[in-house]
């Protein structure tokens, strides 16, 4: 789960500063020209930009925030059979998927897990666990990589972006609007803003963006069925088959932040929060579809 939970942390927090900064510079008195009434069409074009600037700037820095936020070792050379053939294996599926060759890396986890991301599907990161390199067979790690891989061919990451970004531009647009509420109804500021708009703005933001993430989350687990369809084309389906049910087995470790999307597996949270559905419905449905 690691990939949705970074991307979803670094694009709030972004959000946050960008909104900060608008309010330090100003720009939230553009909103104010007519007294006690907001423009509500510069209100939603000021949101759009925050919000899909927020999404967009975690996109682009997806995999920098991944390469450091699980101290991720980029494959340059390969060292060992292990990490060659594991090259390999991403150079196979990256060519039958019909995308660029993604950078590889290995992590240290002792749990089984891996993960893809990027903001451009010719200039991806697929990542793996040592865990899932040690309790693994080949056959359940190629499709494992088969997995990510399609995620990549997919688009998913930048499709999470935009959604992102449009559920940004609505939670910064109702978030404003009630601390403006607030701020005039309950707290009676003539002009300009009071103190209580910026703090109920910020606590809303919060708060809406919270709810967002389940939609985030529902979104991500529709995709987690397509990426083990790709798996099971560009691997076979009985080797992802093979590969969840060694999860199961495993139960493998939530991965941190924005990367949970587009890892293997989610586990351990609360339905509507999570980025994975569970593994026993994606078997099902691989084996319903064979």
């Amino acid at each position: 789960m690691m990939r949705i939970l970074l991307f979803l942390a670094t694009n709030a927090a972004i959000l946050v500063v960008i909104s900060i900064v608008f309010n330090l510079l100003g720009l939230s008195g553009t909103l104010d020209a007519q007294g006690v009434n907001l423009d509500l069409n510069a209100l939603l074009i000021m949101s759009a930009v925050i919000g899909m600037t927020g999404s967009f700037i975690s996109l682009v820095m997806s995999k920098w925030s991944a390469k450091n936020a699980m101290g991720v070792q980029v494959i340059e050379q390969p060292q060992n059979q292990t990490e060659q053939w594991l090259v390999n294996i991403v150079a196979k599926h990256a060519e039958k998927a019909g995308i660029g060759m993604p950078e590889v890396g290995i992590f240290d986890m002792s749990q089984p897990n891996a993960f893809a991301t990027g903001m451009n599907k010719n200039s991806a990161l697929v990542a793996v666990s040592t865990g899932l390199l040690h309790s693994m067979d080949s056959n359940e790690v190629e499709a494992v990589v088969g997995h990510e891989i399609s995620h990549v061919a997919n688009g998913d990451m930048v499709t999470m972006a935009l959604l992102q970004g449009v559920l940004n531009t609505f939670v910064y647009f109702f978030a404003t609007l009630i601390g403006h509420v607030v701020d005039r109804a309950v707290f009676k500021t003539e002009r300009g803003y009071g103190p209580a708009y910026y703090i109920v703005q910020i606590v809303a933001q919060i708060a809406l963006a919270f709810l967002a993430s389940m939609l985030v989350m529902w979104f991500s687990r529709r995709r987690e069925f397509r990426a083990d369809a790709g798996g099971a084309i560009l691997a076979g389906r009985e080797k992802m088959i093979g590969a969840l049910r060694a999860l199961q087995r495993e139960q493998p470790q939530e991965l941190p932040g924005q990367f949970a999307a587009f890892g293997i597996n989610g586990g351990g949270v609360r339905k509507l929060f999570m980025s994975h559905p569970p593994l026993e419905e994606r078997i099902a449905a691989l084996q319903n579809n064979g």
